[in-house]
C-alpha cells in the first residue's frame, strides 16, 4: 500500500466513525422524542378524563383535583371542540393571536386535524367532544435539535477540514520548495568539480575527445536538472517558443536512451508558438514519457505525441500502449506519494501537474485509458 492510499483509508475511517456517531446520536434523540410524545399523549388523555369527569361531577366529586389536573397542562397545545367542530376551548396557544385574529384558532384546528388523531370525550350518551392537539414547543425543539446540531457539527468539520488541508498543502509546498532548492544547492559543488575535470581531460588527453564530449553532455544534463530544481517555488518567466522544436527535442533525447523496441511517433504542427518555460516544461514531458515507458511490459510498445491547436489553446496528447490505468485512479495518480512501482517517491506526475497548472496556467489530466491497451495524457496550454 502506498502513502496516498494509506492516508485515504485513514480519512475514510475517520469519516465512517464520525458518521456512526452522528447516526447513534440521531437515533437516541429520536427515541427520546418518541418517549416524550407518548408522555404528552398520556397527559392529554389525563386532561380529557379530568374534563369528562368534571362534566359528570356531582356533589361528592372532588372538582378541585380535576381543576388542578386541567390547569397543570401548560405545555401541550390543544383545542376542544364539540361534535360539530365548534371550538369550545383552547390551551397553550398564542393568546395574543387568539384575541386579535378570529381565523387563528380555526387554522390551528385544521393543522391539528392533519396530525395526530383526536381524543374523544363522551360527556353524555351520544354526545361527544373532541380534543385535538399537537407537539409541544419542547418536543418540536427536541425533534429538530439533532439536525441543527448535525448542521453545526458538519459546518465546523468542513471548516476544520479545509483549514487543515490548506495548512497541509502549504506545508507540503514549503517542503517541496525547500527540498528542491537544497538539491540544486547540493548539486552545484560536484557539477563545478566535474566541469573542471572535463577541462582537465580535454587538455591532457586530446586523443580521448569522444569520451570528453560524452562527459560534457552528462555534466550539462546535471546543470539542467539543478536549474530545474532551483526554479521550484519561484514564478518562472514564460516566453514564446515553437512547440514542435520543444517536443521533438525532448522526444529525441528520450528515444536515444531507451530500447529500440519502443517506437516514437510525432504529429506536430508547424510554427505554433506557445508561452512556456522550456526547462520546466521539458521536465513535465520527461516525467510523462518515463511514466509511459514504465507502463510498457517487456519494454516494447509505441509512444505517440500529438499536438493540435484548439481555439486559443494547444492540446498536447501523450499516448502509450502500456498496461493502462483504472478509471478510479485518474485523479489519484497526480497525488504526491502515489506510485505503482516498488521503488520511487511517487512525485513525477504530481510535479508535472504543479508545473503545468501553477507555473503555466494550463491543465493536465488523463484523457483516456483502457486497461491492457494504453493511456493518453493531455496537456492544455495557451498560445502566445
Amino acid at each position: 500500500m502506498n502513502l496516498y492510499e494509506s492516508q485515504s483509508r485513514i480519512k475514510i475511517g475517520f469519516f465512517v466513525a464520525a458518521f456512526l456517531i452522528v447516526v447513534a446520536s440521531l437515533g437516541y434523540t429520536n427515541w427520546l422524542a418518541g418517549d416524550l410524545a407518548e408522555q404528552e399523549r398520556n397527559k392529554v388523555t389525563l386532561w380529557a378524563d379530568a374534563y369528562r369527569n368534571l362534566n359528570l361531577a356531582d356533589e361528592n366529586t372532588d372538582i378541585g383535583f380535576l381543576f388542578e389536573v386541567i390547569r397543570n397542562n401548560n405545555t401541550v397545545p390543544m383545542i376542544l371542540t364539540d361534535g360539530d367542530d365548534n371550538i369550545i376551548d383552547s390551551r397553550n396557544l398564542d393568546t395574543a393571536k387568539v384575541s386579535r385574529n378570529p381565523d387563528y384558532l380555526p387554522k390551528q384546528l385544521e393543522e391539528m386535524k392533519q396530525g395526530m388523531p383526536p381524543i374523544t370525550i363522551e360527556i353524555a350518551p351520544g354526545d361527544f367532544n373532541y380534543i385535538y392537539y399537537t407537539d409541544s414547543f419542547q418536543l418540536v425543539q427536541l425533534r429538530y435539535f439533532p439536525w441543527i446540531q448535525l448542521g453545526v457539527i458538519t459546518l465546523f468539520v468542513v471548516i476544520g477540514y479545509i483549514t487543515l488541508s490548506t495548512t497541509r498543502v502549504s506545508e507540503q509546498n514549503r517542503l517541496w520548495v525547500g527540498m528542491a532548492k537544497e538539491t540544486a544547492h547540493q548539486l552545484g559543488t560536484p557539477i563545478s568539480s566535474l566541469m573542471a575535470w572535463v577541462d582537465y581531460l580535454r587538455e591532457t588527453a586530446p586523443d580521448q575527445e569522444h569520451i570528453t564530449v560524452e562527459l560534457e553532455k552528462d555534466v550539462n544534463r546535471l546543470e539542467l536538472i539543478a536549474d530545474r530544481f532551483s526554479k521550484i517555488g519561484s514564478k518562472p518567466d514564460l516566453e514564446a517558443h515553437d512547440i514542435k522544436l520543444i517536443l521533438s527535442g525532448i522526444s529525441n533525447y528520450i528515444e536515444s536512451r531507451v530500447s529500440k523496441h519502443v517506437n516514437f511517433n510525432l504529429h506536430l504542427p508547424e510554427n505554433v508558438m506557445v508561452m512556456l518555460n522550456p526547462p520546466l516544461f521539458e521536465w513535465v514531458m520527461e516525467n510523462l514519457l518515463k511514466n509511459a515507458l514504465d507502463s510498457m511490459e517487456g519494454g516494447r510498445g509505441t509512444i505517440t505525441i500529438t499536438a493540435q491547436v484548439e481555439g486559443s489553446n494547444i492540446h498536447i496528447d501523450i499516448a502509450d500502449t502500456g498496461k493502462g490505468i483504472p478509471k478510479s485512479k485518474f485523479k489519484t495518480v497526480f497525488q504526491p506519494g502515489y506510485s505503482t512501482k516498488k521503488r520511487g517517491w511517487g512525485l513525477g506526475l504530481a510535479l508535472a501537474k504543479r508545473i503545468v497548472e501553477q507555473y503555466h496556467s494550463g491543465k493536465i489530466f488523463i484523457k483516456d485509458s483502457v486497461e491492457g491497451k494504453g493511456t493518453t495524457f493531455r496537456i492544455v496550454l495557451a498560445l502566445s
